[in-house]
């Protein structure tokens, strides 16, 4: 079966792609199928994660024709009430950098003290054919850093430190993150109910 990753974020991409490897040959990028960006982009214009996944990867089914997967990420603040949540993308406003968004999150909790810093990663991840729509959650406990640390993924990794492990998102090596990561749950999740719907077969340890 071929199944199309229905996002056009670069980093997003490549991670999806990596925790659906298992799948095999199928898993196509939206870049692949549309290089020259024919297909338009899909406004999030849900008000909670489950919803904006599923926009996304409703629209790309329909555009593609193939089976389509896609997800919605969001950060969300104790002391912020949930927030950013699911504007989490958008936090800092429209076209806002990855930096952008880290430097208002932490501007906010300029004062915040060390115990008050708790946050989570939720992640929905939805699938879309002609006869099945299924989604999936996954989340991870951890905590705002006063200040980026580490060099690597993308986002708000470098603030977003893993519960318990005392490093931040940015700090672990991807398979470490595809392992215990927000994305990594849903997307296994995910997996584990398309075999449970007889969409695949492959086994779920190497996921």
């Amino acid at each position: 079966m071929k199944i199309v990753i229905a996002t056009r974020n670069s980093h997003k991409r490549a991670e999806l792609k990596r925790l659906l490897t298992p799948l095999g040959e199928g898993v196509v990028s939206l870049e692949e199928l549309d290089p020259r960006g024919e297909i338009p982009e899909v406004e999030e214009t849900g008000t909670t994660l489950k919803e904006n996944a599923f926009l996304k990867a409703r629209a790309i089914f329909k555009a593609t024709g193939l089976p389509a997967v896609s997800d919605d990420t969001g950060l969300e603040v104790e002391v912020l009430d949930g927030a950013p949540g699911v504007n989490s993308a958008r936090y800092a406003g429209e076209n806002c950098s990855y930096e952008d968004n880290i430097n208002k999150l932490l501007q906010e909790m300029v004062f915040v003290p060390p115990y008050q810093r708790k946050a989570s990663f939720r992640t929905v991840a939805a699938f879309v054919d002609d006869e099945l729509e299924l989604s999936a959650e996954g989340a991870v406990e951890g905590v705002i850093t006063e200040k980026p640390e580490g060099f690597g993924g993308f986002g708000y990794d470098p603030v977003f430190s893993v519960e318990n492990m005392k490093k931040s998102y940015a700090q672990l090596s991807d398979d470490e993150k595809n392992r215990i990561s927000h994305r990594g749950k849903a997307v296994r999740n995910l997996v584990e109910k398309l075999r449970q719907n007889g969409k695949i077969a492959e086994p779920l340890s190497n996921i």
